[in-house]
Formats: C-alpha cells, sequence, structure tokens
C-alpha cells in the first residue's frame, strides 16, 4: 500500500491495491469507475496510473458493502475452480463461448446462474477481461508458464517496432493470446496465432470474437511439428517459446528447411522456436523472441548464433529486470532480430545493440540509461564463444583497464614473494610410517573422531585435526578412497593414520597446514594469472593498453 504521509488526504492507493481489498479484480475496479459517479476521484497519480485516497475507497467500500461480503466476481471464480479444478482455461472457453453466443458445452449448475447474473451488469468483454486477468494472477502465483506475464508483455510490447498500416502479427506459441493480442492492438491488423493446447486456442479466439477482432485467427495444433501457417510471412512475429522442453521433434525435423541457420540440438529447442519464427517473417520483418539468458552463451548453440550475428540478422538483445519472468526465477533476454530485405553480403561494420537492464526494477522504465546501451561491431562478436550477453560486453566498455592490469599486477607479484615463505621447512624422514597404524573407524568408535559433514576432526587432545586430515589425504589413503570406476570418495572405514604421540602429532600437523596454505595460495596466484592475461589481452585488443616503448 501506498503511504503518503505528505499528501492532505492521507494514504494514497492503486486500482490494483482497491482491487485486492475488494477482493476483485482491476478490471471489476475499472468497470465500477465507470459505473458510479460517486466512486473516489483520483487524489494523485496520472492519467494512466491514478491514486485514490484510502479513506475515501475504504467509505466507499463500506457504503457500497463491496468490502464487507464476497463479490459476485470472486463467488464465480471460486464456483470456476471447485468445477474445474486445474482445467481452469476449460471453463474460461466454455464461459466465453456462452457470453459469445457459441456453441459449447453446459455450464455447471453452481457457474451458470452467477455468469448470467454479472451478464446483467458487466459486458462479456469486461467479464471475461476480468476472469483472464484473475487466471494470470493465479497462474504467477502459482510458479506457472501457462500464461505470458504481464511484465514480459510489456516489455515486448516496448521494444516491438512500428508497425505499418494492415500488418500481419504472429505468434506460434500463443497461450491464450496476453501477448498476440497486446501487441496487436490495433483492429486492422491481422492476427494469426497456433497453440498446442486447444482449449487455450480456443479461449484466446472467443477472447479476440468478443473484442471484435474479425481480423484474428487462432487454430490448435504444434506449431514446430505441424505447423498451420506454412505460407504465411508476417510483418512482426512474437514468440515466448516453451522452456527448457528437450522432446520438441528433433529427430523428426531433422531435414527441416526452416533450419537455415543449422539444426537445433536437443537441449536447444528455444533455438528451433527462433528459426520457426524467422521462417515466417517477410523481407524487412521483425522477430521479438523471448529467451532464457543462458541462450546467449550454451556452447550448443554457438553455430546458430554466430550465423544471426554474420548475416546481420539479430539486432538487439536486451537483458530484462530480474523478476520479469514471474513464473520462474530465471533471468530472460529479449532477442530483436529482422530479415534482410537483400541477398548479399553482410556488413561487418555493422552492429547489434546490447541493452543491459538487470539494474532496473521490473515495473519500472524500460529505456535504458547512459551505461545500459552499447552497440557492439559484429567482428567483436564473432569470437569461440558468440556470447551474446549484454552485460559482458557493455562491462568491457566501462572497465579501467590500466589501473586494473596495474593492481592485478601488483597483487600477483605480492603473493609470488611472500608464497615462498609458507612451504614449512623438511629434513630428511625415517623411511616409512606403515609400522604402526590405526584406522579412523576404530578411531571414532573410541570418541576420538567427529564430523563436520563429510570432514572428519579431533574430538579428543589426544588427536591433533591438521595431523588426522593430513594423512586422510596421503597417497595410500587416496588409493583406498578410490572406487574401481576411478571416482574418488573419502572412506574413513579404510582410512589408516600412524600412531604418534600428541607432540609428535602436531609436528606432522603443522607442516600439513603449511602445505595446505601454500596449495591455497598457489589457487589463488593461477587465477589472478588467467585474470592477469585475460584483462591484458583485452585491453591490448581494445586499443585501452598498449606495449612500452
Amino acid at each position: 500500500m501506498t503511504d503518503t504521509a505528505a499528501s492532505p488526504v492521507g494514504p494514497l492507493v492503486t486500482g490494483a491495491e482497491i482491487a485486492r481489498l475488494a477482493g476483485v479484480t482491476r478490471a471489476a475496479v475499472s468497470n465500477w469507475r465507470r459505473r458510479y459517479d460517486d466512486f473516489p476521484a483520483p487524489a494523485g497519480g496520472a492519467a494512466n496510473s491514478p491514486l485514490f485516497a484510502l479513506a475515501e475507497v475504504q467509505a466507499w467500500l463500506d457504503k457500497q458493502r463491496k468490502g464487507q461480503e464476497m463479490s459476485p466476481e470472486v463467488e464465480l471464480w471460486q464456483a470456476l475452480r471447485a468445477a474445474y479444478g486445474d482445467q481452469m482455461v476449460v471453463g474460461l472457453a466454455v464461459v466465453a463461448a456462452e457470453l459469445a453466443g457459441q456453441p459449447a458445452p453446459e455450464l455447471p449448475d453452481d457457474v451458470a446462474p452467477r455468469v448470467r447474473e454479472l451478464a446483467r451488469t458487466e459486458s462479456p468483454l469486461d467479464l471475461v477481461n476480468g476472469l483472464t486477468e484473475r487466471f494470470m494472477d493465479s497462474a504467477r502465483r502459482a510458479g506457472s508458464d501457462q500464461v505470458t506475464g504481464e511484465r514480459v508483455v510489456r516489455a515486448v510490447c516496448h521494444f516491438a517496432p512500428e508497425l505499418p498500416p494492415e500488418a500481419t502479427v504472429f505468434d506460434p506459441a500463443c497461450g491464450i493470446g496476453v501477448l498476440l493480442l497486446s501487441v496487436a492492438s490495433e483492429t486492422a491488423t491481422r492476427c494469426h496465432g497456433q497453440e498446442l493446447d486447444a482449449d487455450s486456442a480456443r479461449f484466446a479466439q472467443l477472447r479476440a470474437d468478443l473484442l471484435g477482432r474479425s481480423d484474428v485467427r487462432i487454430v490448435a495444433g504444434d506449431s514446430l511439428r505441424a505447423d498451420a501457417w506454412p505460407d504465411l510471412k508476417a510483418d512482426l512475429v512474437v514468440c515466448d517459446p516453451p522452456a527448457g522442453v528437450t522432446e520438441w521433434g528433433r529427430d523428426e525435423l531433422l531435414l527441416d528447411s526452416r533450419w537455415e541457420l543449422g539444426t537445433p540440438s536437443k537441449a536447444e529447442g528455444e533455438l528451433a522456436w527462433l528459426q520457426h519464427a524467422y521462417a515466417h517473417t517477410e523481407p524487412g520483418g521483425h522477430v521479438l523472441m523471448v529467451m532464457p539468458a543462458s541462450a546467449a552463451y550454451r556452447k550448443a548453440g554457438r553455430r546458430i548464433r554466430a550465423e544471426l550475428v554474420r548475416r546481420g540478422i539479430l539486432r538487439q538483445v536486451v537483458a530484462l529486470p530480474p523478476g520479469t519472468a514471474t513464473s520462474h526465477a530465471l533471468p530472460v533476454h529479449l532477442w530483436c532480430l529482422q530479415r534482410p530485405e537483400g541477398a548479399g553480403n553482410t556488413d561487418t561494420n555493422r552492429a547489434v545493440r546490447m541493452v543491459d537492464l538487470t539494474a532496473n526494477n521490473p515495473d519500472g522504465s524500460l529505456d535504458p540509461r547512459p551505461g545500459q546501451v552499447a552497440d557492439v561491431p559484429l567482428i567483436e562478436l564473432l569470437d569461440d564463444t558468440v556470447d551474446l550477453t549484454p552485460g559482458s560486453h557493455l562491462r568491457s566498455r566501462d572497465r579501467d583497464y590500466p589501473r586494473e592490469y596495474a593492481a592485478l599486477r601488483e597483487e600477483l607479484e605480492d603473493r609470488i614473494r611472500r608464497l615462498a615463505a609458507l612451504l614449512p621447512e623438511l629434513a630428511a624422514g625415517p623411511g616409512s610410517l606403515d609400522g604402526a597404524t590405526t584406522s579412523v573407524a576404530d578411531l571414532a568408535r573410541a570418541g576420538l573422531v567427529a564430523y563436520e559433514g563429510s570432514e572428519p576432526v579431533s574430538a579428543s587432545e589426544q588427536l591433533d585435526t591438521d595431523y588426522l586430515q593430513g594423512f586422510l589425504r596421503s597417497p595410500v589413503n587416496a588409493r583406498r578412497s578410490t572406487s574401481t570406476s576411478g571416482t574418488y570418495r573419502l572412506d574413513t572405514r579404510g582410512s589408516r593414520i600412524p600412531r604418534m604421540g600428541i607432540d609428535e602429532q602436531r609436528r606432522y600437523g603443522s607442516a600439513f597446514r603449511a602445505l595446505s596454505a601454500f596449495e591455497e595460495g598457489m589457487s589463488r596466484i593461477d587465477e589472478l594469472s588467467r585474470q592477469l592475461a585475460e584483462v591484458a589481452r583485452e585491453g591490448l585488443a581494445a586499443g585501452a593498453l598498449a606495449p612500452e616503448e
């Protein structure tokens, strides 16, 4: 709830917050504003996002008794949930067909009278939109990817190009049509969609019919295996494809003509959807694909990414703010493609625009700030990995290479100087310690050993922990802990350590501890060496560093 102490009318609330107070959808609140002359006037905010005085709203709800009893919208929703359960989209399609006057199965006894009651005060479109909004909110809370979330829809609409008059828009995985009907909101726009789930496809078509969109045609079917629109060429293709699906039909479609950029691997289903979308664009047409962030760098998709870049098809990659995909916590990107107008070699001086919005609020502005956008030349992208992650390219432009190189070199030199001092002083030993030994299992039974996770530690003043762990890592015990398949797993039952007095144990323990510190120092030096070489190589290539004369 918005708390505005400085406001003379007290705390202010949004339309969404009013809906939560009353237990209705935001569409219902919009209906109240239109239907009731005494509904509180906005007390702040903007025209498209007004704010209302909480006290006035609460008084109005009390007067209407909308905050005191379950609203008809909520009663209908609960009746639908009871009747259809997990098949809620089936119930929504039946209600939409009833309201549109189209043939449909008979509504359950507990649902039909509630639909008729609401239809007397609300238009069929408003009623279906309210149910759709409630369904989307329910899917979001359940973490379902059954529908495209409103934040993703907002991002696609924001970055979509301006469409020509009477344009054609296509969504090959349209779900209940939220993304398609939002992007193609103009009534003159011809819309085509396909959806694997027949009930979702029917509901999407019914929503379009209630909108009066005779230019919308949505069919059921598997777009990849059974393309219902093989000859369609669109001005814009939008798609939020199913993520992480490996059974997308690769074996059946190995020789498909749509894979002009390369045959996607089984694990790269998103790149199959991307090429399917691209195959349906006319020259100059655009594709906006919602992609998992990992598709930008996964090894299996490198060849296809390289072709997208090399041919000048990929125009922009947008890393969207965390939380944009409300059905899961994974980051998502928006890939913006355009089919070239004509054939010929691509100008390698062209660039791909990289936009990194990962530091932004998912409900905030989608316009990048300075430092969040860069035009990366194609030649810089066409390396061994073809990494299309915006952040990795933007960071390199903000780096202070001379300062970073000097700091890393200074740290490396300092650690090398100190490394030799970590080595313990060692002299000739007795030749063998295999005489008197004891197993760790025996020590544990005697109460001398305890475990911190999988690591055995001393539980007695008679045993030194460094001594114990040092001998457990000896070659002999390592061989005892290695299976016949070559897998190492610490086996404390078979491991044995020499028997020594506590003073002698501490002497050995000190040496083992120094060796561990030496190994850690070497690991850090190895890491520093890689970082230093990377910074030097990138700085030299970018012109930020130069060899001394």
